[in-house]
């Protein structure tokens, strides 16, 4: 295998970014004898008496009774808050609160209510996640023309199944098998950004920022995981999204139809960068794709960000 095949290559499992490990136990089989032989044990028990099973029992309503009185601490705790915090007194209403209240629960909030025209872009946008790729569809097939004319405007269009997908960055000579967890709006998304910033994505399409790894990330199914990536973080397959970044996104739908897809341009190129300041090489993909989410989700949780142009990453485009 070439270094040239080595470096196209992601497995299947990478898509939604997730790792597939796979553990040997047949090791286990081997271990006949127990890890605390059975004389041991009986040795170590024969100082037991009658007073240390008092003693024990002691010990455990002790523990008991410590565990309900913390509780009963805690639910007092959680009424007196709730009394003097509680949005009717006098405190609640001096202290200022965001619209949306926190839940407690896995960074999760209050889904907030939606105003008309972000319930119909959100609505597209949901709609366009649900549809899967689908390569005896007409429409699809040209999708992935009309991706390989905006790649590479000078060369001749290849059949559908052919080697030369590879040089995109698609794992075989068939891009149909490679979408996955990703959808058709993956293919939409590398489209968009062919056409709305057509020179970041020449660079990163041809590596041409920085000093680059021996084995590169492949760039089309790199844009597949990005696609999903940022489906899941902004929390889009909810009804209403309740994650900090997914209600933060609402507010750029509300200012951009395509709010998605040009976040969608702003985190490749922001992920290319992370690429090249870790020096990454093609197993750390993961690893760098986790970075470039802390790093969104940080950028989107600033003041004054109203549109994904008030992003600092977006400056990186071209």
């Amino acid at each position: 295998m070439s270094s040239r095949t080595l470096r196209r290559r992601l497995h299947h499992g990478d898509v939604d970014g997730k790792r597939q490990e796979h553990y040997d136990t047949s090791g286990l089989d081997s271990l006949s004898e127990p890890l605390l032989d059975d004389d041991d044990y009986i040795e170590s028990n024969k100082t037991c008496t009658l007073e240390d099973i008092w003693d024990d029992e002691r010990k455990k309503a002790q523990v008991h009774w410590t565990f309900l009185f913390s509780n009963l601490i805690e639910q007092w705790a959680q009424w007196l808050a709730n009394l003097v915090l509680g949005s009717g007194s006098l405190i609640g209403r001096l202290l200022s609160f965001p619209s949306t209240a926190l839940n407690g629960q896995n960074n999760k909030m209050l889904p907030p209510s939606l105003n008309p025209l972000q319930e119909e872009r959100l609505r597209n946008l949901q709609q366009r996640l649900e549809v899967p790729f689908d390569g005896s569809k007409t429409e699809h097939q040209d999708a992935l023309k009309q991706l390989w004319k905006l790649a590479y405007p000078d060369r001749e269009l290849p059949s559908l199944k052919s080697d030369l997908w590879k040089e995109m960055g698609w794992q075989g000579s068939d891009p149909s098998t490679d979408f996955r967890g990703g959808g058709f709006i993956s293919l939409e998304n590398l489209i968009f950004f062919a056409l709305k910033y057509p020179d970041s994505f020449q660079r990163l399409l041809h590596k041409q920022d920085g000093t680059r790894a021996e084995w590169e990330y492949p760039f089309a199914v790199a844009g597949i995981n990005i696609s999903f990536m940022l489906a899941q973080m902004l929390d889009l397959q909810a009804g209403v999204p309740s994650s900090l970044p997914g209600i933060r996104f609402l507010q750029l739908l509300e200012e951009d139809e395509m709010a998605f897809d040009n976040l969608y341009c702003v985190t490749f190129q922001m992920m290319d960068a992370q690429w090249l300041a870790k020096r990454a090489t093609y197993m750390e993909f993961n690893d760098v794709l986790k970075s470039t989410k802390t790093q969104l989700e940080r950028e989107l949780s600033l003041d004054d960000i109203s549109s994904v142009k008030d992003l600092p990453a977006y400056n990186m485009l071209r």
